[in-house]
């Protein structure tokens, strides 16, 4: 009876996955664990470690999902870094240019000069591994949208490595030269 039911419940489930793989691919949606304002500040951020200057950066990837959904998955205990963190970077910010907006409204260089402040902090070095975890991860996790991560190193998608056919195989074969 178990397996009927699961039978019958199989194309809902089929639908809803590729409900949310379209979203994630799309932008995906609402956020999880930050405010729209506060994703606009982390993808600033995340658009200066990778930039957009020899292809796609972290912005076209998406990264800021990738972030968002790790803060509700695997990196939940990250998520008052990442909010001390970001109320630090605002405070120092302020200090630096004072009368700014937001991280977001800084001209491409006061970002720069914000985040060489902040390099060597716990947080930086946290935010810098998420942004690279989300443009190069898997793009089912919410990042790497298009694959355009791994279009940029050339990596094809395969999660498995075959080596190609050589001496070894005729030995193990039994197969002589």
């Amino acid at each position: 009876m178990l397996s009927s039911l699961a039978m019958a419940a199989w194309p809902e489930l089929i639908a809803a996955q590729e409900q949310a793989r379209e979203r994630v691919q799309a932008g995906g949606g609402e956020f999880k664990s930050f405010d729209k304002d506060s994703a606009g500040e982390i993808e600033a951020i995340a658009a200066q470690i990778i930039p957009s200057t020899d292809g796609p950066g972290a912005r076209e990837a998406g990264v800021i999902y990738f972030i968002d959904r790790a803060l509700e998955t695997f990196a939940r205990d990250e998520r008052e870094a990442y909010r001390t963190g970001m109320a630090e970077l605002q405070k120092k910010r302020l200090e630096m240019f004072p009368g700014s907006a937001g991280i977001a409204a800084l001209s491409d260089e006061q970002q720069k000069a914000l985040i060489r402040s902040i390099e060597n902090t716990e947080f930086f070095e946290l935010l810098r591994t998420h942004t690279v975890l989300g443009f190069l991860g898997d793009p089912r996790y919410g990042g790497n949208r298009g694959k355009v991560g791994w279009r940029q190193i050339g990596f094809e998608g395969w999660m498995a490595y075959q080596p190609p056919f050589g001496y070894y195989d005729a030995e193990v074969s039994g197969e002589k030269e």
